[in-house]
């Protein structure tokens, strides 16, 4: 365990951060498989962090309730991705101090797929006949949202390294059909709903995602698709981020970060009228079945008007019709349903 403990310095090498995103089934690892053969014929490290393999599975357990569980299953799922980079940050930094161990959530086998990782990355990227080390690092996940692909980014900023984003597009009834054809399938309304959220790169709008290629898979990628993915991670190495020098940036991240809490404040509040929904509905002794369909009648509203109100903080764009609003509706649910 002490061999796999050793940090992977950046300070000696060139180093990329390559966020891989898009929906489950679209590829991702597909294509990882072939892009770091293709790195490592040409001498570079590559090493690849699957956020499935490395993020537990209960935090993916996401469950409609009538309480609680719901906001505490996500919770931990953020948690999760966050401590994901955190461990990543630890393998980059310069100083040579020992990792800490690993945080009740992040468990053992986990923490030592992570460390393999890592260590697999050093012993590949070290002792190259020319020049310094060459490393990539693939983050392969559905970033489905760019405040997640914009943590990286920070992160790559804060230490000068390279970065990019390779984005795989596939239709999304493809992606359901390779979902049931793998060992362990997403439920269906799970690959739909994230496909409803899925923020693709936008190098118009956002300047930190002017690195960003979306390539579209139909089962197996081309020579050029490698080939252009390469000239990507290659041209990010070669323009490393530089910490912010002016208050641009930190505006950017000041607006994410004003979104996210806007989007949290609100999230409490329909928690609330969800929780008195529900209540009201316990008292006028509402049977079970109709119990369940309110829960996710309730929470699909919910989730409708989070996602506008995130997309109104983020890009000033007017809220659907029928989104924001809908919770306040809860009391007219319950008299439709016969429940009052």
């Amino acid at each position: 365990m002490e061999a796999l403990a050793k940090p992977v310095s950046s300070e000696n090498a060139r180093t990329c951060l390559c966020v891989l995103c898009g929906l489950p089934a679209a590829g991702k690892s597909t294509l990882v498989q072939v892009l770091s053969e293709s790195l490592r014929k040409r001498g570079w490290g590559c090493c690849v962090l699957c956020y499935d393999d490395l993020i537990p599975d209960e935090a993916y357990q996401l469950r409609i309730a009538e309480s609680d569980e719901l906001s505490h299953a996500q919770t931990h799922w953020k948690v999760s991705r966050r401590e994901v980079l955190q461990r990543l940050e630890q393998l980059l930094k310069r100083d040579h101090a020992p990792l800490r161990a690993p945080e009740p959530s992040f468990g053992e086998d986990t923490w030592t797929r992570f460390l393999r990782a890592a260590h697999d990355a050093a012993e590949s990227s070290c002792h190259l006949p020319h020049g310094p080390a060459t490393l990539v690092i693939l983050l392969d996940d559905n970033f489905y949202y760019q405040s997640m692909r914009y943590e990286v980014y920070q992160l790559a900023r804060k230490h000068s390294l390279g970065f990019c984003q390779l984005h795989v597009h596939c239709p999304v009834n493809s992606c359901l059909s390779r979902n049931q054809a793998r060992s362990r399938p997403l439920p269906d309304e799970v690959v739909v709903e994230m496909a409803k959220r899925m923020e693709a790169p936008n190098p118009v709008r956002n300047g930190w995602e002017q690195r960003s290629l979306t390539l579209t898979s139909d089962g197996a990628f081309s020579p050029q698709d490698v080939e252009l993915s390469v000239g990507l991670i290659a041209a990010a190495m070669d323009d490393p981020l530089c910490p912010i020098q002016d208050d641009t940036e930190q505006k950017e991240a000041d607006r994410l970060s004003c979104a996210s809490s806007v989007v949290h404040q609100a999230d409490q509040a329909c928690r609330r009228l969800v929780s008195r929904a529900m209540q009201g509905a316990r008292e006028r002794k509402v049977p079970p079945e109709s119990m369940k369909s309110l829960a996710t009648e309730l929470n699909q509203l919910k989730t409708r008007s989070l996602d506008d109100l995130r997309k109104a903080a983020l890009g000033g764009h007017p809220t659907s019709p029928g989104g924001s609003g809908d919770l306040e509706r809860a009391p007219q649910i319950l008299h439709w349903n016969g429940f009052s």
